[in-house]
């Protein structure tokens, strides 16, 4: 009878395989810490970034917040607005009224009220003199004169207790004024304005 001899186990080739395995699983192991480590990574960049577009999109409204107060700044710069008569004042009947010039290279905001009727006009110094000429002359009372001369006015507003308008012929003419008069007595409530704005040609009966 034949015998064959049993093969010794090779401790050197199981050596070996464990050492195999352990470097493998350790690789792996160290592959998974990269992985995770690389994914916090980039959550944090994301957060980041996210970050950045946020405090990007609020520069970008602040600096159109700026441009467009810059903007602002410059034409009011270029056109500044100021008030010139805003002092109640008393018409104490048909033979009186109130006058006031109407500067050149500005619009004219003419805004008021009244506790009663009033009648308004914007006349040009030669309508206010013809106006004056009425009433010397005996043919009416100042409050019908004033805008109802034989040279006529401007613009006229009768027997109203508002009037708010913008007046533009004085940007290029220094040739206008507005009066107010009463047929009763009554207390006017101005707030007028003016715009520097001035014409680049001669405008109106200049």
């Amino acid at each position: 009878m034949l015998r064959v001899a049993r093969r010794r186990p090779n401790l050197l080739w199981y050596g070996a395989l464990f050492v195999a395995a352990v470097v493998t699983l350790g690789g792996l192991g160290l592959l998974y810490s990269d992985d995770v480590s690389w994914q916090r990574q980039a959550r944090d960049l994301t957060k980041q970034n996210a970050t950045l577009n946020e405090h990007l999109l609020t520069s970008q409204t602040s600096l159109a917040d700026a441009q467009q107060q810059v903007t602002s700044l410059q034409s009011e710069l270029q056109h500044p607005h100021l008030g010139i008569w805003n002092v109640q004042q008393r018409i104490d009947g048909a033979d009186w009224y109130l006058a006031g010039g109407v500067p050149d290279t500005f619009t004219y905001h003419l805004n008021a009220t009244s506790s009663g009727p009033m009648s308004v006009s914007i006349l040009t110094f030669e309508q206010f003199a013809a106006a004056i000429e009425c009433v010397d002359g005996g043919v009416s009372n100042t409050n019908f004169c004033m805008h109802h001369s034989k040279r006529g006015t401007i613009k006229s507003w009768l027997n109203v207790t508002s009037v708010s308008y913008d007046f533009h012929l004085a940007e290029g003419c220094a040739n206008y004024m507005v009066v107010f008069t009463a047929a009763n007595p009554v207390t006017v409530m101005p707030d007028v304005s003016v715009t520097y704005n001035p014409a680049s040609t001669f405008t109106g009966d200049c």
